[in-house]
């Protein structure tokens, strides 16, 4: 009995030991970023928005920061320090809905941080869906403030294998100005590629009335969005639009909601500029980039240079809208620009 005792006391006590340095070293590395800001010498694997955005926000110190879409992912930081003086982090989701980025504002609003400026992207086509909708299931535990529920991030095989063990194992830090950015390099940007992979969706015979997109948007507004907007008016909020192509478009008159998606852009404005502490920037009709689709390496994506360029315009207010009149005529020059558009020779040829 002695001798089994003294296994069993072993036994746990080894077992324990082996949590608490498993805990310890999770806690003194923290790959997630939940309880501390990055280490200089160890090489951060950076590459889990939905479990990494939320420990950057809390603990990492910055006055600006970037949110949306996979359309915002190829913004590099140094280019907002370098053109609006700003100290930014970005912090966006692929396929972000509305409710994903209040769900990041509400830590980054909490984190301390005095934030002076938010860029948000706004896809229009994300914000006709339900008020609590995201993209993906978030990890709640690394969402909130307790510290009771952490016991999912300090005991994850998948945080210590990966995230841990593999960059020291094969160190490359991730640079956090340019972190996200899309796998597209150059060579996938061009009409070739996106035309080979283009599929033009099938034929809707009804029309969408203009209204039909309103009341949703309108709902998730109001729920995710303005209450940040309205809750820190010394925060400046870039609301912008993004450029797609011009196949986008082609979808949306294939899909029959013409008159709807353009109602529902100018509806967010009119929403947003009714704010002292809201810029809206509107992209989406600048001819020169959605209809060249050497600017893109799928239907929606775009070359970090467009990015560049709409940080240039956020600094010199190239773009800007600043009431309704300016963005029903920014309509106006979208509608000009898919009605004079030649579809029929852009599918004529065989790429």
């Amino acid at each position: 009995m002695n001798k089994f005792k003294k296994w069993t006391i072993t036994t746990i006590a080894f077992i324990l030991i082996f949590f608490l340095l498993n805990a310890v070293l999770v806690i003194a590395v923290d790959p997630f970023f939940q309880y501390h800001a990055p280490l200089e010498s160890f090489p951060y694997l950076v590459d889990n928005q939905l479990s990494q955005n939320p420990g950057m926000a809390k603990n990492m110190e910055y006055d600006s920061v970037i949110l949306g879409s996979s359309m915002t992912v190829n913004f590099n930081t140094h280019w907002f320090e370098e053109l609006l003086g700003l100290h930014t982090i970005k912090l966006n989701y692929s396929g972000a809905y509305p409710k994903d980025q209040a769900n990041i504002m509400e830590i980054i609003f909490d984190s301390g941080n005095r934030v002076d400026t938010v860029f948000l992207g706004v896809d229009v086509m994300t914000y006709t869906g339900g008020v609590d909708e995201t993209k993906y299931p978030i990890p709640e535990y690394l969402y909130d403030s307790s510290y009771v529920n952490d016991v999912q991030y300090l005991y994850n095989k998948d945080v210590v294998l990966n995230y841990i063990l593999r960059p020291l194992a094969d160190p490359d830090k991730t640079d956090l100005a340019t972190v996200y950015q899309s796998w597209w390099t150059d060579e996938y940007y061009n009409i070739q590629w996106v035309m080979h992979n283009y599929e033009p969706p099938e034929a809707v015979e009804t029309v969408t009335p203009p209204e039909a997109y309103i009341e949703s948007v309108d709902r998730n507004l109001q729920a995710n969005i303005c209450p940040f907007v309205e809750q820190n008016p010394e925060t400046t909020f870039y609301i912008f639009f993004p450029p797609y192509s011009i196949l986008y478009w082609n979808d949306v008159i294939r899909e029959n909601h013409l008159e709807a998606t353009l109602a529902e852009y100018q509806y967010i404005a009119d929403t947003m500029l009714s704010y002292d502490n809201v810029r809206v920037f509107f992209f989406a009709n600048q001819e020169w980039i959605v209809t060249d689709l050497n600017n893109y390496a799928d239907y929606t994506h775009y070359h970090r240079d467009i990015n560049r360029y709409m940080t240039e315009c956020f600094a010199d207010g190239t773009c800007e809208v600043s009431g309704t009149e300016e963005m029903k005529g920014a309509l106006s020059k979208m509608r000009a620009v898919i009605e004079t558009f030649d579809f029929e020779e852009l599918f004529s040829v065989e790429y």
